[in-house]
C-alpha cells in the first residue's frame, strides 16, 4: 500500500453532516414561491456542485430562468446565513480520526464547493484545533470541483506530489476531482451518495468507517 503524506477532504457529507441545514434553507426558499420542498434524502442527490446548482436542481424543471435563480439565491443566502450551524455536526468518529492523523504528522486540507466563508466558519467551529494546511471553498476565478485546480494548489502548499496525497469525499464529483488531480481517492459511505456511485466513478478505496481511513494511511 502506498504511503500517503497528505489528505484533502471534502466538507459536506464527508467531515460534516450538513444536510438538514441545507435542506431546511432551500425548502424555506421554495415555500416563498409556493413550490413543494424535498426530504433530506432527496436533497442528498442534489448537493455537491455549489449553491446555485442546488437551487436549479430544486426548482421545478422548466419553471425557472437565470433571473429567478439569481433572486432565489439571494433569498437562500439570507436564510442559510441564519441556519447553517443549527443542526450541522461532525460525523461520528471524525474528531478522533483528525486527531490521529495530526498525531501521525499527516498533513490535511479541505476542498469544498461550498462558499469559502461558510466552509471556513464551519471548519473553525468544529475543528479549530486541527492544523489544516489550507481550507478552500468556492472562490471567484477558481473553477469548482471536479476541476483539479484547488486540489493541486493544496498539494503544492503541502509540498507534496499528487501521488502522495489522498483525496477523500462522498460523491462522484470528489472521485473525479481526485482522479483529475492524479490522486488516489477514498469514497466514504456515511455521506450523501452510495457505494455504486463511488465505485463506478473510480474510487481507489471505499471507507465504511473512519477507521478504514486510518487503516489506509497506516
Amino acid at each position: 500500500m502506498k504511503k500517503y503524506k497528505g489528505i484533502i477532504f471534502d466538507l459536506d457529507g464527508t467531515l460534516l453532516n450538513t444536510i438538514a441545514d441545507l435542506s431546511d434553507s432551500v425548502n424555506a426558499v421554495l415555500d416563498e414561491y409556493d413550490y413543494p420542498g424535498f426530504t433530506y434524502d432527496q436533497y442528498k442527490l442534489k448537493i455537491g456542485k455549489g449553491f446555485r446548482n442546488l437551487l436549479e436542481n430544486s426548482f421545478p424543471e422548466g419553471l425557472w430562468d437565470d433571473k429567478l435563480i439569481d433572486e432565489a439565491l439571494e433569498k437562500f443566502l439570507s436564510i442559510y446565513d441564519k441556519n447553517y450551524m443549527n443542526k450541522t455536526a461532525p460525523y461520528e468518529g471524525i474528531d478522533r480520526m483528525l486527531d490521529e492523523l495530526a498525531a501521525r504528522n499527516i498533513q490535511v486540507g479541505v476542498n469544498s464547493n461550498k462558499r469559502t466563508d461558510y466552509t471556513n466558519d464551519l471548519i473553525h467551529k468544529f475543528f479549530c484545533r486541527i492544523p489544516f494546511v489550507e481550507i478552500f471553498g468556492e472562490r471567484e476565478g477558481i473553477p469548482k470541483k471536479p476541476d483539479p485546480a484547488a486540489a493541486l494548489e493544496i498539494a503544492g502548499l503541502m509540498g507534496l506530489k499528487p501521488e502522495e496525497v489522498l483525496y477523500i469525499g462522498d460523491s462522484k464529483t470528489d472521485m473525479v476531482t481526485g482522479k483529475n488531480a492524479g490522486m488516489d481517492t477514498v469514497g466514504v459511505l456515511w455521506g450523501f451518495r452510495d457505494f455504486k456511485e463511488l465505485s463506478e466513478n473510480g474510487a481507489t478505496y471505499i471507507a465504511g468507517t473512519v477507521q478504514d481511513i486510518l487503516d489506509i494511511v497506516k
